[in-house]
């Protein structure tokens, strides 16, 4: 089980277009990603807003996933605008299908989490479909505690939240 910082997050830049569209066609995330050329076009836009900061997921300086995090209360009618100012919501997901269920998942957000709270936030959110038992286990071995379901512009989602400790 991965333990520590195994992990560095950088920032994605175009040079990971061709990565993150293989890993957009994988099944274990075009399943929860959708349209790989859609999902590309949204992430393309994130590098170039302020809003949100995508980024390349490396273990032992290889690149294994992706990750992006955001403050909700930047958009005017972000569902997660009720969570207390100081907020960071992320998305995650693990490039490399033979990666998948080995736990890294929970390791990096227990990681990333730290490195958020360290900067000040005071809680993280993440919003898996309820569908998705497989991330919501991980979410949950990670920290995070189910707050409600919610309706995001993707559908339904299993709002769950995490705190500093």
């Amino acid at each position: 089980m991965p333990s520590g910082n195994r992990y560095r997050f950088r920032p994605a830049t175009a040079a990971d277009l061709p990565l993150l569209a293989g890993w957009l066609e994988e099944p274990h995330v075009r399943r929860w990603w959708g349209d790989p050329a859609e999902a590309l076009a949204e992430i393309e836009q994130a590098m170039a807003s302020r809003d949100t900061s995508p980024m390349i997921v490396e273990m032992d300086g290889r690149p294994i996933g992706y990750l992006q995090s955001y403050d909700p209360h930047l958009e005017a009618d972000h569902p997660y605008r009720d969570q207390p100012v100081g907020t960071v919501g992320i998305d995650i997901s693990i490039g490399i299908p033979e990666l998948v269920g080995k736990g890294h998942g929970s390791a990096i957000l227990r990681q990333f989490a730290g490195e958020l709270f360290a900067r000040g936030a005071v809680r993280v959110v993440i919003d898996p479909s309820p569908d998705n038992a497989p991330a919501v286990r991980a979410y949950e071995k990670a920290g995070f505690r189910h707050l409600d379901t919610r309706t995001s512009i993707y559908g339904p989602a299993h709002f769950m939240a995490m705190d500093p400790l």
